[in-house]
């Protein structure tokens, strides 16, 4: 899925302008760009969510399959990233809640949803059962971060 790449050195808060927590939002986005770099050599790159209906239905569906759990708050961007064997598909929504799917390619492997809040947005009332912790950033101020494991089979839209 081709996109805009996200850099982590200019920080812009293009795409992300409707979230009351904007820059923010911009810096978690920003954070998850060096991430990827750093670790993979990859460029994050981002699609408006209405490009990728496919794709947030997947994550929509493993949320409400695993968790009973529907976020509120409108995609505002999806990225796909393919390294190394992992899929990960990261959702930024309008609240600042920056969520991740991360699903090993192998049968057997670790797949995981994280959740990350941005710096200055209440938690969410559908996530109040989780526990978050704190990491300072940089790029992004204070993120509050929490995670659960995909238990159940989910198959991969086409082209993922």
């Amino acid at each position: 899925m081709p996109g805009q790449a996200v850099s982590f050195t200019d920080v812009s808060t293009e795409g992300l302008e409707s979230s009351p927590v904007t820059e923010a939002l911009a810096g978690l986005r920003a954070n998850e760009a060096r991430y990827f770099h750093t670790k993979y050599k990859h460029t994050f790159t981002v699609v408006p969510a209405a490009e990728a209906p496919e794709t947030l239905a997947w994550v929509q569906e493993i949320l409400r399959s695993e968790r009973d759990m529907v976020i509120v708050s409108p995609a505002l961007e999806v990225s796909v990233n393919d390294v190394e064997g992992i899929l990960w598909v990261h959702v930024f929504h309008e609240s600042g809640l920056a969520l991740n799917v991360l699903w090993t390619r192998e049968e057997g492997g670790k797949r995981a949803v994280g959740l990350k809040l941005s710096e200055g947005m209440e938690v969410p009332e559908e996530l109040g059962a989780f526990r978050f912790a704190r990491q300072k950033s940089k790029l992004a101020g204070t993120i509050r971060g929490s995670f659960f494991v995909i238990k159940g089979e989910h198959p991969l839209p086409e082209g993922l």
